[in-house]
C-alpha cells in the first residue's frame, strides 16, 4: 500500500484517486480552495481518502500527483516534494493558461517547466493523454489482447518504474517515450494525445509526434 498525494482534485485527480483506492492505496486530496471543500468527495471515496492542504498532501504522499491547470504550476509546493516521485498530468492550453513563450517557441515543454520548478523532485509525465473518465473505465487486465497503452516520460528510471507499475495496476500497458523532454510527443494536438491504442500502435503515434 502506498500513500498517494494529489495536488489538485478535479476530474483527472478524482479519477486517479478512485483507481488508487481500488488498488488498495490511501489518497490525500487537496485543491486550491481548501480541504473543507472536499468533504463530500472524501465521504464518497471512503476511509482510504482524506483531505488536506496542498503542502500537507505533498508531505504525506510517497508518490504525489500534480494535476492542476498548467498556469498554476508555480504554486505547487517545492520543499515537501524534494526527492519524491511526482506524476505530472498537466496539459498546456494557451486559451486557459495564457501564452508561455518558451513553450510556444518549442524551447521547453510543460513538464520541463514543472521539473525546473521542482528541481529536487523526480518528475514523470503520465495520465495527461487520457480522458479522465477513461482512467476509471478503459483499463483491462494485463495480457488482454489489444490492451490500451498509456505513454510516460521522465529522466529518472526508478521513478518511471514506480509510475509504470501504477499505470499497469490501473489496467493499462505502458510505453516509455524516453526522457522528460520527449513528453512533448504526447502533448496536446499530437497523434498520441488521447489516442486509444495498444502499445505497438502507440509507439508509432509517439514517433509521428
Amino acid at each position: 500500500m502506498t500513500t498517494i498525494g494529489l495536488i489538485g482534485s478535479g476530474n483527472i485527480g478524482t479519477a486517479i484517486a478512485r483507481q488508487a483506492i481500488a488498488q488498495g492505496h490511501e489518497v490525500v486530496l487537496s485543491n486550491s480552495r481548501g480541504p473543507e471543500t472536499l468533504t463530500d468527495l472524501v465521504a464518497e471515496l471512503g476511509p482510504q481518502a482524506r483531505a488536506a492542504t496542498a503542502e500537507d498532501a505533498a508531505a504525506a504522499g510517497e508518490v504525489v500527483v500534480v494535476t492542476v491547470p498548467f498556469k498554476a504550476y508555480t504554486e505547487v509546493p517545492v520543499e515537501p516534494l524534494a526527492g519524491k516521485v511526482v506524476i505530472d498530468t498537466n496539459n498546456y492550453y494557451f486559451e486557459r493558461d495564457g501564452h508561455y513563450a518558451e513553450i510556444d517557441s518549442g524551447d521547453s515543454a510543460p513538464s520541463e517547466l514543472l521539473a525546473a520548478h521542482l528541481p529536487e523532485s523526480r518528475v514523470v509525465k503520465a495520465f495527461n493523454a487520457i480522458r479522465a473518465d477513461h482512467i476509471v473505465t478503459a483499463g483491462s487486465p494485463a495480457g488482454t489482447p489489444e490492451r490500451r497503452a498509456l505513454p510516460i516520460a521522465g529522466d529518472d528510471a526508478e521513478a518511471k518504474a514506480v509510475v509504470a507499475a501504477l499505470v499497469d495496476s490501473f489496467g493499462f500497458d505502458v510505453v516509455d517515450a524516453g526522457p522528460l523532454v520527449e513528453g512533448r510527443r504526447f502533448d496536446r494536438d499530437k497523434p498520441a494525445y488521447g489516442a486509444e491504442l495498444p502499445a505497438d500502435q502507440l509507439r508509432e503515434a509517439l514517433a509521428a509526434g
